[in-house]
């Protein structure tokens, strides 16, 4: 029983350990690019779970690259407060 708790222990600290170092990698300065991330870095911005994330991939595989970021607000269910929290850590270079 003590061997399963401890395997607990490291895999809630490992999912710890993955969902802060990215958010903490934007923080300092990383950017993240709408037109070319991935859906798992798309989770790293602030109120964008998966399913937003993947609307984000939809939008820009059926309209092509967003122009500017702004354009986030494009994808449907992401308005002004989502792209507000986003704007400095998002670009489209």
């Amino acid at each position: 029983m003590r061997k399963y708790k401890k395997i607990l222990v490291l895999f809630v600290a490992a999912l710890f350990v993955m969902s802060v170092v990215p958010m903490a990698l934007a923080e300092q300065g990383e950017k993240i690019n709408i037109n070319t991330a991935s859906v798992q870095q798309l989770c790293n911005l602030k109120r964008v779970g998966p399913a937003y994330a993947e609307r984000i991939v939809q939008c820009r595989e059926t309209n092509g690259p967003f122009a500017k970021a702004e354009d986030i607000m494009k994808v449907k269910g992401i308005g002004a407060k989502t792209y507000e929290a986003n704007k400095d850590i998002i670009t489209v270079e």
